[in-house]
């Protein structure tokens, strides 16, 4: 479906199928081990999920657990939930937003609370291939509930990434907990400490402009 789906939008640079179970399929599937023991119902988000990876093929693997698809592009949200539909996972469901503007979403008052929050809702928060962890932090950190991970799929630069992230880490009330190798990357892993600062995450697009920490060229 998603070699298919290719065809008509940009949803992956690798065009052939074998490749795709390795660098896509597989290098998802590496997160399992993070995720096994987790309690039945936990909740997971997979920001900037695209071609729904790695939250479709977790979402076959981990039955009982709950997972949002998250992308700001509606043309690849359809493709997710038309995914998610044609394989049946009624522990999917998908959302057409940015993560600055849920980061900020505390829900809608009720008389028993709050309804539909995503702030410091999820038990686990995923990203993979999103951008460096400076600005990634600051996009995901937000939404883990106190006591969360936030699980990045990263490459041979993760140590470099994560030196020029600890300024971010540290305003986001967050830290480095572990480094998982895998055999298609690495894993980094973030635990967050506190409550995140209301400030964060900034207004669209400010994360990319301008990361947390990191001085401007």
């Amino acid at each position: 479906m998603l070699m298919h789906a290719n065809t008509r939008m940009n949803l992956t640079s690798i065009r052939e199928s074998d490749e795709a179970w390795s660098k896509h399929i597989f290098d998802s599937l590496t997160l399992i081990p993070l995720l096994a023991e987790l309690e039945e119902g936990s909740t997971i988000i997979d920001i900037g999920s695209g071609g729904g990876l790695p939250g479709i093929p977790l979402a076959i693997a981990l039955p009982k657990l709950r997972f949002t698809l998250m992308d700001a592009t509606k043309k690849k949200c359809d493709y997710l939930y038309q995914t998610a539909m044609a394989l049946g996972l009624t522990n999917v469901r998908v959302i057409c937003a940015r993560a600055e503007t849920l980061g900020q979403d505390r829900g809608e008052k009720t008389a028993t609370g709050r309804d539909n929050v995503h702030r410091e809702h999820y038990d686990i928060v995923m990203a993979r291939g999103v951008g460096q962890i400076p600005m990634l932090a600051e996009l995901t950190v937000p939404l883990a509930k106190v006591g969360g991970l936030v699980l990045m799929t990263k490459g041979k630069r993760a140590e470099e990434e994560l030196a020029n992230a600890k300024q971010a880490l540290h305003l986001l009330h967050a830290a480095h907990a572990g480094m998982v190798d895998t055999p298609t990357g690495r894993i980094v892993v973030i635990e967050k400490l506190r409550r995140t600062p209301r400030d964060y995450p900034r207004r669209d697009g400010e994360p990319k402009r301008a990361p947390l920490g990191v001085p401007k060229k």
